[in-house]
């Protein structure tokens, strides 16, 4: 092919894989408690007078590389944590950039790295802030005894990162459901550390009240659901609510009788005693 055809052929388009968004919750939108919101608060108001610290008072010239401030918020699984990200970001006033394994896992052997430069390069340039969701699945340990190329790939994924966060100055968000899987030299490197855990009766009252529109009739009684049903996440009571719903709305009710929601929850129960191996 001539020089003057190679030049005239479309350009290949690399596809945005990260581009960052608005918030889509803020601290009103979420009931955690007074615990976990005060040290999310502390963490936001810690960013928030970045500028002041080390611009004003001078801090950029004796901790040259103390701008970072990662903050991992770890708990069991629908617990707000990733509501929680967005709430923070929009505190902060900036857009949030998610990042999940699956935007930059790639089949390809040593592809993976490079993805994770791009996330980092693009929450640069947009002045976002860089949250990974399911991060243990790229901060988890290393390979300590690699037999296939495929450990060899994890590995230098796992240095890329820690190189990327070290030179990297400005907030992360990092969730998990499993911070034990996370290797030692992150979790030097995470400033904060903010336990997420299931609610307690009065934050599940809040938040049933929270799930149940103005519009819909019902005879839920929040004191007594709430009381009734321990050991279930903001995603259940969410989930819940609105599968009793559908429930209602098939059976052609023209309320949403608590005994379906009852039922519901329980359902969700089950599935996860099943999950556990309970019988």
């Amino acid at each position: 092919m001539s020089e003057e055809k190679k030049n005239n052929q479309p350009k290949k388009v690399e596809e945005e894989i990260f581009i960052p968004e608005e918030p889509k919750f803020s601290l009103d939108d979420i009931i955690l408690s007074d615990a976990v919101k005060n040290q999310i608060l502390d963490v936001a108001n810690y960013a928030e007078n970045s500028f002041r610290v080390f611009e004003l008072w001078g801090f950029k010239t004796t901790h040259k590389f103390s701008r970072r401030i990662g903050i991992n918020l770890y708990g069991l699984p629908g617990t707000g944590k990733t509501m929680a990200a967005h709430a923070i970001a929009k505190n902060l006033g900036r857009k949030i950039l998610v990042v999940n394994y699956a935007d930059i896992e790639s089949k390809f052997v040593g592809e993976t790295p490079k993805n994770i430069r791009k996330a980092f390069e693009a929450a640069k340039k947009s002045n976002s802030i860089l949250f990974f969701d399911e991060a243990d699945a790229i901060l988890s340990k290393r390979v300590t005894n690699m037999t296939q190329a495929v450990d060899v790939s994890v590995n230098q994924t796992r240095s890329v990162m820690l190189m990327l966060m070290n030179e990297f100055q400005d907030f992360i968000i990092f969730a998990t459901n499993f911070i034990e899987n996370f290797d030692p030299a992150f979790m030097r490197r995470i400033s904060v550390h903010v336990k997420f855990e299931l609610p307690d009766e009065e934050c599940r009252k809040k938040i049933w009240a929270m799930y149940i529109p103005k519009e819909l009739p019902h005879n839920i009684d929040l004191d007594e659901i709430a009381k009734k049903y321990d050991g279930i996440s903001g995603s259940d009571i969410s989930n819940a609510m609105l599968n009793s719903a559908f429930k209602a709305a098939r059976l052609r009710m023209d309320s949403l009788d608590k005994k379906l929601v009852f039922e519901a929850v329980e359902n969700i129960l089950a599935g996860k005693k099943a999950n556990l191996g309970v019988n």
